[in-house]
């Protein structure tokens, strides 16, 4: 359970290495397609009595899905929001049937937790009582049948998406034992460096993998290594039209990794894994295939970072579709000149990690930004015709009342050239080295966890942190727009298409 409004990136780019190398593979978006399948149930489940807003929800799922795939409806925000809403809501009725929490970017099960390996592998061996069991055992079956793999991929990346991701390895394994089951995607590859590289599901899994699958994948159809070298992403199995986008979006990395990796308590520096870029030129190429291919709405830039490279690169080569993806504020973002020629290559949305207005903690985190150098890149942004959705992080340990309030200050005091706002509670990564000078304590009993809590040094806890976002933050006159304009579920995925009517 994923936001459903683009194909997965990493997968088709392990497609693409697979198919270069004259390996046969089929590809499988479980996210959207068991989605779908769920939402058709709700919309049919005819004589079953429910309220009148899941009626609604019902009457209308049809016209509501076509809605999300054209354009008009991201004119209207109310009618978007009342689209999505139903949406969602019958998503979440379906959930309370089988006494889940279901949303459309989110899934809870209150029999087991995503942060316990037993819980998983419970979810596992009680596949069948998965909601999504009807499709995926009949999707799953018919390409086995149709295809005989010898390997099972499963690309995992959130912990929304884990539980149903074991009831389908769980499947896997009791209906075909003879597939090789290979797990990997983000969510691993944090599990496995917290674990030092152990398989937390042997006997369930055979083979876990860290980071970047193509090698792995490669090693098992008797392939030597790629060499680190990036494949052009292959996305010519998913279905583009059945997203719920208004248009095909073309997810692209353009690196692996975090250039500037010096961020005190940044988790992929706890990970230890390097920055490697995709060479400029394999950029301008790639960029040109793929979109000659699908012809998209929306580029889409999965970096952890867009480099200032990277940007300056797209900016004098532009590619031939709009595009949005997130970075760091650096001096260049406040160049008038450069964000003009940002927005004339196509730069639709930045996402900023600007993280706090108070000078102080930025410069005890190592973030590299200047408080002022944010408010000039703002402004130019803005005035260059580029929207700006920006983060902000709450509750650090080196942050206390006064700081938040500074970054209340710096956010109302820069309204205008905001379009959206993303605002965060601090979670401390379990590995990074800083934890070890904070009187830290578990969050739960799960060994699967990726963070623990804190003792603040100034007593700002959690609770103290979202007391503030929910009193005050949030209901500033001049922020409080600003935090409604969110759209819902989709989030910044949805932002670029709602920009123009903000």
């Amino acid at each position: 359970m994923a936001k459903a409004c683009e194909p997965p990136g990493g997968v088709a780019r392990l497609a693409g290495c697979l198919r270069e190398h004259g390996v046969g593979c089929t590809v499988l978006d479980a996210n959207l397609e068991g989605q779908l399948s769920l939402l058709g149930e709700a919309g049919q489940a005819a004589g079953r009595k429910v309220d009148t807003w899941t009626s609604r929800a019902r009457r209308s799922l049809p016209d509501h899905l076509a809605r999300l795939r054209s354009p008009e409806l991201y004119g209207n925000q109310d009618r978007y929001r009342r689209c999505v809403n139903d949406v969602n809501r019958l998503m979440a009725w379906r959930g309370g049937q089988a006494g889940l929490s279901l949303s459309l970017a989110d899934y809870q099960d209150p029999r087991y937790s995503p942060l316990k390996s037993g819980d998983l592998l419970e979810a596992a061996r009680e596949h069948e009582s998965n909601p999504f069991h009807p499709w995926f055992a009949r999707r799953i079956t018919a390409l086995v049948e149709e295809n005989h793999p010898a390997v099972a991929g499963i690309s995992l990346n959130y912990l929304s998406q884990a539980l149903c991701a074991f009831a389908m390895i769980g499947f896997i394994r009791a209906r075909f034992p003879r597939i090789v089951i290979v797990l990997g995607g983000g969510l691993v590859t944090s599990w496995l460096a917290g674990g030092e590289g152990r398989n937390p599901f042997q006997g369930l899994v055979d083979h876990c993998v860290a980071g970047p699958g193509e090698d792995a994948l490669l090693g098992l159809a008797g392939i030597g290594e790629s060499g680190g070298r990036f494949h052009r992403p292959n996305y010519g199995d998913f279905p583009a039209g059945d997203y719920l986008a208004p248009g095909p979006i073309l997810p692209y990395s353009a690196s692996r990794g975090c250039y500037w990796r010096r961020c005190t308590f940044c988790p992929e520096k706890a990970e230890g894994f390097c920055y490697s870029p995709v060479p400029e030129e394999q950029v301008r190429a790639d960029l040109e295939a793929l979109i000659g291919a699908s012809r998209p709405s929306l580029i889409h830039f999965l970096d952890s970072t867009m480099s200032p490279r990277l940007l300056e690169h797209l900016a004098d080569h532009p590619p031939e579709a709009p595009w949005y993806g997130f970075t760091r504020v650096t001096p260049r973002l406040a160049d008038a000149d450069f964000c003009r020629a940002l927005k004339a290559s196509g730069c639709v949305m930045l996402k900023l990690g600007i993280e706090s207005g108070d000078q102080g903690v930025l410069d005890a985190l190592d973030k590299g930004i200047r408080v002022d150098e944010a408010s000039r890149a703002l402004k130019a942004l803005k005035a260059a015709g580029i929207g700006t959705y920006v983060y902000l992080l709450f509750g650090t340990p080196v942050e206390n009342p006064a700081a938040a309030r500074r970054t209340l200050e710096f956010a109302a005091g820069h309204a205008a050239v905001i379009d959206f706002l993303n605002l965060a509670i601090f979670n401390l990564p379990a590995g990074s080295d800083e934890a070890a000078f904070l009187n830290a304590h578990p969050f739960s009993e799960g060994d699967l966890s990726l963070y623990v809590d804190f003792d603040h040094p100034e007593g700002w806890s959690r609770r103290e942190v979202r007391a503030f976002l929910d009193r005050e933050f949030r209901r500033h006159p001049a922020v409080s727009p600003i935090v409604r304009r969110q759209p819902p579920q989709f989030t910044s995925n949805h932002a670029p298409f709602l920009l123009n009517f903000c």
